[in-house]
């Protein structure tokens, strides 16, 4: 009876999965946001309906009553994020938010699945990160000298990161975080945030030559730090960010394609410095030729998603916890061996529709400031899903960069939501300009008797 209801739930998750990303991108058809509660209202009830049958799932193979207790305890934090969240803000990116909920949703059903004490510290970082998040988008609305601290920007960015480089614990050999009573925080997360209102203060009024050669120093002058502290990763996602903000800043190609030319012989040169990063291109391109050592994990990741199939072994079905670091450097292998190759496809192009959004809100504001920020964070977004998900596959050379919002970790999580937060309060402020564009139109019609074709029965 168990493996034929969980059999069942297997398949019916993946038509869920399906369902939602479908929805994901008809939902982006029109900008008119109640068409888009309509539909969003729908994805809310499909990751409550996976999160249910997720959970039914565990609960049925460990017969541990206490899944079912942290089943209700999560749905009642997603059912409270969503009301409170649209209560505050009614004007919000739905579709943002639901997005945002369906990846923490399949986040803690992994993390409950490969590790629960993990799973349980992820809630609460999510919680605390819901908190947070419910002040952003009121700080970036209702602060407006955010875009005149350019310089403070750069000296806490490089400091921290600076800090790190020189007094940072050590974790597989990069210089990565802090500990603090048993609390670890990694500090490149957060300064992402600042690095990326650094560059949108630089080219908020001037877009000169000289501007971008300073502005560039400083970037990378940031790149540098996370390179000698071997955190190629970050190095990675910081650098992608700014040649892409950097082209938004200008309009000159130039720069893009100079930051692309620096980039390819920076990874040459990482090539030639660094010891490890000759062992990553090695695996890469062979990493059966060093199974039982150097490519192991990625051998491991490759089994389990070929293993799972396009319809996945299901959860508890496979052997997850045999891919080393599973739970941040390789959860999309763990997801693609229980949930199948399907849901990974499907959950790519969540993603895809995720960062679509938040590319759609940067181009919608005025303000070349909050331009240039909304881009810069959903280009962050973006190269971090492309580099987990490219590197666990064998597509690049791994990275060791976590998964947005499922790969475990308290300062990736709360930083995206910051970063998510961040995108909301963008769209809020144009939300309430064109409110403010549509009351005056209105007013002005009911103001103007020839706008209601009045002055032609007043000559007769």
């Amino acid at each position: 009876m168990v493996s034929l209801v969980t059999d069942i739930s297997r398949y019916l998750i993946i038509i869920i999965i399906a369902l939602y990303t479908g929805l994901n991108f008809y939902v982006l058809r029109k900008h008119d946001l109640q068409w888009q509660d309509r539909v969003c209202k729908k994805q809310v009830q499909l990751v409550f309906l996976f999160h249910f049958l997720s959970f039914l799932i565990i609960f049925m193979r460990t017969e541990d009553p206490w899944m079912m207790v942290y089943y209700l305890i999560q749905w009642s934090f997603f059912m409270a994020y969503r009301l409170i969240y649209s209560a505050i803000y009614p004007n919000c990116s739905k579709v943002i938010l639901s997005n945002t909920m369906m990846l923490l949703a399949v986040s803690l059903v992994m993390l409950t699945r490969l590790d629960m004490g993990k799973s349980r510290r992820q809630f609460i970082y999510a919680m605390a990160a819901a908190v947070i998040t419910l002040v952003i988008p009121l700080v970036i609305e209702k602060i407006q000298f955010l875009s005149k601290l350019a310089w403070l920007y750069a000296l806490v960015g490089i400091g921290l990161l600076g800090l790190v480089w020189r007094m940072g614990n050590t974790t597989y050999g990069a210089q990565l975080s802090f500990s603090f009573g048993g609390v670890t925080l990694q500090p490149s997360e957060f300064v992402k945030l600042s690095f990326v209102f650094f560059t949108a203060s630089m080219f908020r009024k001037k877009q000169s030559f000289a501007r971008a050669f300073a502005t560039t120093l400083i970037a990378a002058a940031h790149v540098l730090i996370l390179v000698a502290s071997t955190d190629l990763g970050s190095g990675l996602v910081y650098f992608l960010s700014y040649i892409f903000m950097i082209y938004v800043a200008t309009r000159n190609w130039k720069y893009l394609a100079a930051g692309s030319g620096m980039g390819a012989a920076a990874s040459i040169l990482a090539y030639q410095i660094f010891d490890h990063v000759k062992v990553r291109v090695a695996i890469w391109k062979d990493p059966f030729a060093d199974y039982n050592n150097k490519g192991y994990q990625l051998c491991q990741a490759l089994f389990a998603i070929s293993s799972g199939g396009w319809f996945g072994l299901g959860l508890y079905g496979g052997i997850p916890n045999k891919i080393p670091v599973v739970t941040k450097d390789s959860i999309f292998a763990a997801i693609c061996e229980e949930m199948g190759m399907i849901f990974g496809i499907c959950l790519i192009l969540i993603y895809l529709g995720f960062v679509i959004q938040m590319f759609w809100v940067s181009t919608w504001m005025d303000s070349l400031f909050y331009k240039i920020v909304g881009f810069g964070l959903a280009v962050m977004i973006g190269a971090q899903t492309i580099l987990h998900i490219g590197g666990i596959t064998a597509m690049i050379p791994m990275t060791g960069i976590t998964l947005p919002l499922i790969s475990y970790g308290g300062s990736s999580l709360i930083s995206t939501m910051i970063i998510i937060g961040i995108i909301q309060g963008l769209h809020l402020m144009k939300q309430k300009e064109v409110d403010y564009i549509g009351r005056r139109a209105e007013e002005l019609y009911e103001e103007t008797p020839t706008l209601r074709g009045e002055s032609g029965s007043r000559g007769r």
